[in-house]
């Protein structure tokens, strides 16, 4: 039987509702990570498991303080402490920001699984049992070593990479899009795995071995139809972003304004980023942005790609090496 460890963060996988119906208003925390497995007996079945009670928060709360203290522990219990996997329960806000943090810079191949819940632990037709019991399942497998951050609701498993959260309250949120999902953890107990992720992501991640005690300062600006750059200014003006990813409208493109902001940015030291609002597909390096300078961000979505430009910021990559980066990763 497998050991792993469970590291408790909170979120709505953990939360409680005195009014079972109602799953809007609801404080996480409410339930640890021993009571949660208190409560699934069938939990010991899968795994020898132990609880690491780390928070009991809203992923609305979760920093990149939090993303340095959880990769420490992967180390700690993956590569020091013998484990054989890891299940983090979080709330379903931010989990996939957090997944693609640790998918980069998590020095071991061996499984680690984010889950959480869209109802509450204690709602009616919750789905916190089957997640958290379908992540310990998958955390478990020898067939989930040597694929990456994994995120495991609804039975779906999906890459930390390419996951993301579709709907505000539906349970099938978590989705990879064109991409898909990579398996599925099926009604016989069987983790199915169909596709395995091709970029480069843990014990292969140039990241994985990076000392880090805190991050740089990286800034999303949100592009719409007659932005005026203003956002992009007072970045410049307040002196504290290393980097801006700007979250353009369809292939990357920004307001004409915007664009002259980002000019002064560069101007000003900041590395620039173009990604995308659209929910899919590539930016790819235009000619009408060449003095720019600034990377495209590929197929990630614009918090993903800050993730990425962080990382490489803090790995000390020039202007000219972010675009293989972002083609790497």
């Amino acid at each position: 039987m497998k050991k792993i460890k469970l590291i408790a963060m909170g979120g709505t996988i953990s939360a409680h509702h005195d009014d079972r119906s109602d799953f809007r208003d609801y404080v996480s925390g409410h339930y640890s990570g021993a009571d949660l497995v208190r409560a699934l007996p069938e939990l010991r079945d899968l795994a020898e498991l132990d609880v690491d009670e780390v928070a009991g928060i809203s992923s609305t709360r979760i920093d990149t303080g939090h993303w340095l203290l959880l990769r420490d522990k992967a180390h700690r219990y993956l590569n020091d402490e013998g484990y054989d996997g890891l299940v983090i329960t979080h709330g379903t806000n931010t989990l996939e920001e957090t997944a693609y943090f640790l998918h980069l810079t998590a020095n071991s191949s061996k499984p680690i699984v984010l889950t959480g819940a869209q109802r509450p632990f204690s709602s009616l037709s919750t789905d916190a049992h089957a997640n958290l019991l379908a992540a310990v399942r998958v955390a478990s497998a020898d067939s989930a070593a040597g694929k990456g951050v994994l995120v495991v609701l609804n039975d779906q498993i999906n890459c930390a990479r390419e996951v993301t959260k579709t709907s505000t309250y539906r349970l099938e949120t978590f989705r990879s899009d064109a991409l898909g999902e990579l398996g599925q953890v099926d009604p016989d107990g069987r983790v199915a795995f169909y596709r395995v992720p091709l970029r480069r992501h843990t014990v292969n991640s140039e990241f994985a071995r990076l000392d880090m005690t805190e991050l740089p300062t990286v800034e999303i600006v949100y592009s719409y139809a007659g932005a005026r750059g203003n956002i992009i200014r007072f970045l410049i003006s307040e002196g504290r972003a290393a980097g801006i990813v700007m979250a353009g409208t369809g292939a990357g493109r920004c307001s004409g304004d915007e664009e002259a902001a980002l000019v002064e940015a560069e101007a000003a030291g900041i590395r620039v980023v173009m990604s995308s609002r659209v929910h899919g597909g590539r930016v790819v390096p235009l000619k009408a942005y060449a003095h720019l300078r600034a990377a495209a961000a590929d197929n990630l979505s614009p918090q993903k790609a800050r993730i990425l430009l962080m990382l490489a910021l803090q790995a000390g990559k020039d202007q000219a090496a972010l675009q293989e980066v972002f083609d790497t990763y």
